[in-house]
């Protein structure tokens, strides 16, 4: 019986209990499939996810590097590690 409340407990550690997810779960839930498998390539380089732009044209996500360089995403999954964007 101890084990079992001792699983449930863990369980309920897992889940965020106002509701709310993380700003970066919700950024990885509004990428399309391309987009999530090239943004984990660039994770591994080291980007991070920080928005996801989206316009008339279709959405592109934007990562970038802890020295501030940016790469974007396009709904396809096409890298752009030059884009021409600055991040305010």
């Amino acid at each position: 019986m101890e084990n079992k409340s001792e699983r449930n407990n863990l369980i309920e550690r897992r889940q965020y209990f106002d509701g709310s997810e993380p700003e970066s779960d919700n950024n990885w839930k509004q990428l399309t499939l391309a987009q999530r498998f090239a943004a984990l390539s660039l994770t591994k380089y080291g980007y991070e996810l920080r928005f996801t732009r989206f316009t008339s044209s279709g959405s592109s996500a934007v990562l970038v590097l802890k020295n501030g360089t940016p790469a974007t995403i396009s709904e396809d999954g096409d890298i752009n590690t030059t884009p021409d964007i600055h991040i305010r």
